[in-house]
C-alpha cells in the first residue's frame, strides 16, 4: 500500500511542478503528516525531492528529473486499455490517433502482459445508445468541433431550435435574440435568423469548452458572451472554426458543470406535482414509467391496510403525467389534480368499452373521448 502511494507521489510531483502537502494529501486521501513521512522516505531512497518555503512554496522534484518507473501490472495495463472509448473517439475524428497510441503503449509493455489490449476487448464492451435506438451516424460537425475544443479556437455556428426558445443551459439569450432585420446577437455578429413553422435558426459566436456524450447524443458546452451554455451538436446547421483563439478558464471543470446543469435541467422540467395511490406492484414499476429524479424526489405516505401507498410525485406536466401513468394500468389511481384524474377516468372508460362483451351496454363508444385529452400526447 505504501509503495503504491510513494509511486503515486513521485508521479504527482513529476506532473504538477510545485505541490503543497495539503494538495498531495487531498489527492491521495491521507493526512498531511503522512505526506511529510513519505517525503522523508523518498529522499532517503535517492529521489531528488525538496521543499520550498513561503506562500507559493511546496514540494517539487529537481528540474529535469524523470522517474524510471515503467512497470505496469497486468491489471493496470488492462484498465488502461479499458479507459479508451473507440466509438466516440472515432466519431470525433480521433480513431486513427487512438489506434496508433494504443499500439505504441502495447509495444512498450513487457512481453507477459502485451496481450492486455486484446484481453480487455474480449471481456468488456461499451454500447452507448439506449435500447431500440438505431445506431446514429456522428453529427456532421463533430470532428470540427473536437478540433476546436482541443485547440481552444472560437467557432461560428448556426443552431436550430424551437422558435422563441432561449439558448439551452444559459440565461434567456442574454439580450442576444435577433429579428429578421439582422440585429446583432450576444456573440457580436449579425444573426440571419430564419423561422420555418415553429423552428428557427440562430447564429452564435461560441468559445467551445468541451463535448459531452450523453445516452448516444453529443452536446457542446460553450461560452457565449460570458455565459456558459449547452447545445445539441446534431442541431448545428452550419459551423466555421475561426483562426482566433480564446483563453480558457483554468478553473472550469467539465464533469462538475455537466452534472450540475443536468440536474438543474431535470428539476426545471419537473415543475408540477400530482398525488397518486399505488399498489405494491405499481410502486415497484413506477421507476420504469417516470424519470429517475422524479422517483427520488417523490414523497411517500405510510401504506394503508392493503399495502397501497399514496405518493406525491413531481411531473413535467399534466399531459406528460397522463401518458406516463397510463403505463401502470390498474396499479395506479390519480387522486389529484382533478383534470388528470378525469383524463385517466376517460381512458379507463374507453378501454373498458373495448373489452366489454357484446351483450353489455357501453356507456362510452370506443372512439369517443370521455374526458378532455387535448394535448395529452404533446409532452416533452
Amino acid at each position: 500500500m505504501r509503495a503504491s502511494r510513494l509511486i503515486s507521489l513521485v508521479l504527482l510531483l513529476q506532473a504538477g511542478g510545485t505541490v503543497t502537502a495539503a494538495e498531495l494529501a487531498e489527492a491521495l486521501e491521507v493526512s498531511e503528516r503522512t505526506i511529510y513521512r513519505d517525503m522523508l522516505a523518498l529522499s532517503a531512497a535517492g529521489v531528488p525531492v525538496y521543499s520550498e518555503q513561503g506562500r507559493t512554496g511546496g514540494y517539487r522534484l529537481l528540474d529535469g528529473y524523470r522517474t524510471k518507473l515503467t512497470g505496469l501490472s497486468r491489471a493496470e495495463a488492462e484498465a488502461l486499455f479499458l479507459s479508451g472509448l473507440p466509438g466516440p473517439a472515432r466519431d470525433m475524428g480521433l480513431g486513427d490517433v487512438l489506434a496508433v497510441a494504443e499500439l505504441k503503449v502495447a509495444a512498450a509493455l513487457p512481453a507477459p502482459i502485451r496481450d492486455a489490449s486484446s484481453r480487455a476487448r474480449q471481456r468488456f464492451h461499451l454500447d452507448v445508445p439506449g435500447w431500440f435506438e438505431d445506431p446514429a451516424q456522428p453529427p456532421p460537425w463533430l470532428a470540427d468541433l473536437a478540433r476546436a475544443v482541443w485547440d481552444d479556437r472560437v467557432v461560428q455556428l448556426r443552431y436550430e431550435r424551437r422558435a422563441g426558445r432561449p439558448d439551452p443551459g444559459g440565461r434567456p439569450d442574454a439580450g442576444g435574440r435577433t429579428d429578421a432585420g439582422g440585429r446583432t446577437n450576444a456573440g457580436g455578429r449579425a444573426d440571419d435568423r430564419t423561422v420555418a413553422g415553429r423552428r428557427e435558426v440562430v447564429a452564435r459566436t461560441v468559445e467551445p469548452y468541451g463535448l459531452v456524450l450523453k445516452n448516444g447524443g453529443w452536446y457542446l458546452v460553450g461560452r457565449v458572451a460570458g455565459d456558459l451554455r449547452v447545445y445539441r451538436v446534431d442541431k448545428i446547421a452550419d459551423l466555421t472554426v475561426d483562426e482566433a483563439g480564446f483563453t480558457r478558464d483554468v478553473e472550469f471543470d467539465l464533469g462538475a458543470f455537466w452534472a450540475e446543469r443536468a440536474d438543474e435541467f431535470v428539476r426545471r422540467v419537473l415543475a408540477e406535482r400530482v398525488t397518486i395511490r399505488l399498489t405494491p406492484p405499481g410502486l415497484r414499476t413506477l421507476r420504469h414509467a417516470v424519470e429517475a429524479l422524479a422517483v427520488r424526489e417523490a414523497h411517500h405516505h405510510p401504506p394503508d391496510e392493503q399495502g397501497r401507498v399514496v405518493v406525491d410525485l413531481p411531473v413535467e406536466s399534466i399531459a406528460v403525467a397522463y401518458t406516463q401513468l397510463l403505463r401502470l394500468g390498474p396499479d395506479v389511481e390519480v387522486l389529484e389534480p382533478e383534470p388528470l384524474r378525469a383524463l385517466m377516468r376517460g381512458a379507463a372508460d374507453r378501454m373498458a368499452a373495448l373489452y366489454r362483451s357484446p351483450e353489455q351496454p357501453s356507456a362510452v363508444a370506443p372512439g369517443e373521448p370521455a374526458g378532455d385529452v387535448a394535448g395529452a400526447g404533446d409532452g416533452a
